[in-house]
């Protein structure tokens, strides 16, 4: 699908994570990232859509092309409607997990990040958009 703002892929299986860490690196590509870049973006992309599935119980990623000030780069927006974080400060600590993973995730996602962003609700879901630049 494809909106204004971008395209909109869902989430809702293991299958979708792999999609989504295809295209986004078709898209870092074509966005001119080198290899670094990529696979920066690539391994934050599939932190954040496994987190979208295994705690938000699903969700979707919008896929942007991005220009700014003479730079290029993809932004993703991963939103869920689940359960929400309680305390974004502790589940953004490294160790911290509320499951069985090594609490790497948001963390390690906002490290490889040029831009991170993140807002939660509880009972409401949560919502992060990370920005890789050329």
């Amino acid at each position: 699908m494809t909106t204004a703002e971008g395209d909109v892929f869902a989430i809702r299986t293991s299958q979708d994570v792999v999609i989504v860490r295809q295209e986004v690196r078709a898209r870092a590509v074509k966005a001119g990232l080198g290899l670094v870049d990529q696979t920066k973006i690539i391994t934050a992309a599939s932190e954040l859509a496994r987190n979208t599935l295994d705690y938000g119980g699903g969700g979707t990623v919008v896929m942007e092309a991005i220009e700014a000030n003479g730079r290029r780069g993809v932004r993703l927006t991963f939103e869920d409607h689940g359960p929400g974080i309680a305390d974004i400060e502790l589940a953004m600590k490294d160790g911290y997990t509320s499951g069985q993973g090594l609490g790497l995730g948001l963390g390690g996602s906002r490290r490889l990040a040029n831009e991170f962003f993140i807002e939660s609700r509880i009972g409401e879901g949560t919502k992060v958009v990370i920005t890789r630049w050329k």
